[in-house]
């Protein structure tokens, strides 16, 4: 059954405002409340020690707090730290917390599965099931920092999920972390990745925040790109790639281009120049991508000396390239494993416990 509740950790602060103004309570009462949620990080109303007993009795009858549970935690050697997070309806979602010199990011998922069926991608493969809450994907950060006693600095939406396909919520979420009564996370540290939604990507543009858009392409023709990617079959290069000129140009913001290194598939030297050509005079960067291998999945990672091979064409043809720096090898770092890897053990346990019963 739905759960009628007023989640308070999903509501920006002026909404916050008027939901206190209903409630008959003076407006400072929001910014206090807001506070408590989204920098003391509290998930329980009795923590909300200023406030009045009878409008904490009112919460506790109205109103609900994000407060995912860790279900499973792993920590690689190089300190990431990856979280297979339980929600209130029981679904799960991963969140992953990486270390870099310059701070900590938190890369979380916006959505419960996926419904773009990238081939490659692990979180996909269930399908979509649903959207997460602006409070919801807030609480990835908050339970993570909460974790390692580690303020957190930046964030990326890369995890489960297209964050563009679940728009509304994820612009709340924005809204939620860049808030100065809560972390206060600068949107310069925010990158959000894409798999190239058109009409998205131009209403994005029309917000002109000064996040970083990251466009997951990795194929520069649509042949290629549509056997890994459908949703290119929707929105080709033909249009994927104008969308993203006039974000930079709306903007005034650099894109980034995600290319996962595929074996065979994307990585010749003809794939480098045919890069090249697509997003020449955009100034755009493009970070290239080693794969984790999945289960289920035909493609394997291209060896390391190719990919720095393939980065020095690129190079040389004028096109700023990076190998993003592998996190978390150690551990079960492709996007969606944890979480595919639960539920099988869980389904284990489930017609083991029916064995018994049958016995």
């Amino acid at each position: 059954m739905e759960d009628k509740r007023i989640c308070l950790s999903d509501l920006p602060l002026p909404r916050l405002t008027e939901y206190m103004k209903e409630l008959g309570q003076p407006a400072f009462r929001a910014k206090q409340i807001f506070s408590w949620i989204h920098r003391k990080l509290v998930t329980d109303f009795s923590a909300m020690t200023d406030q009045p007993k009878a409008l904490l009795q009112t919460f506790a009858e109205n109103c609900t707090l994000a407060a995912p549970t860790i279900r499973r935690r792993q920590q690689s050697k190089d300190g990431t730290v990856k979280y297979l997070l339980e929600l209130a309806d029981g679904n799960c979602i991963e969140t992953v917390l990486m270390r870099y010199h310059y701070g900590n990011t938190v890369c979380v998922s916006t959505q419960v599965g996926c419904a773009m069926g990238c081939r490659f991608c692990a979180s996909t493969q269930a399908g979509r099931v649903r959207d997460l809450t602006p409070g919801e994907i807030a609480a990835e950060i908050y339970t993570a920092q909460k974790d390692t006693g580690e303020r957190v600095s930046h964030v990326v939406l890369m995890g489960i999920g297209e964050p563009l396909h679940n728009f509304d919520n994820v612009m709340d979420f924005l809204t939620l972390i860049t808030c100065p009564e809560g972390l206060n996370i600068g949107m310069r540290n925010i990158s959000l990745s894409t798999c190239g939604l058109v009409p998205k990507i131009d209403a994005l543009a029309e917000r002109k925040l000064q996040l970083t858009l990251s466009v997951s392409l990795h194929a520069p023709d649509n042949t290629v790109r549509s056997s890994m990617m459908p949703i290119n079959d929707a929105y080709p290069l033909e249009k994927l790639i104008p969308a993203c000129r006039r974000y930079q140009k709306t903007t005034g913001r650099r894109i980034s281009f995600e290319y996962s290194m595929v074996r065979g598939v994307n990585d010749s030297p003809e794939m480098a120049r045919k890069l090249a050509e697509l997003i020449r005079g955009m100034g755009a960067h493009v970070n290239l991508i080693p794969i984790n291998p999945v289960d289920g999945s035909p493609y394997s990672a291209t060896d390391a000396r190719n990919v720095q091979r393939f980065r020095q064409m690129l190079e040389d043809l004028g096109v700023n390239a990076t190998v993003r720096r592998r996190l978390g090898a150690d551990i079960s770092a492709a996007c969606g494993q944890l979480r595919r890897e639960d539920a099988a053990q869980q389904q284990g346990k489930d017609l083991t416990n029916e064995d018994r019963r049958a016995h």
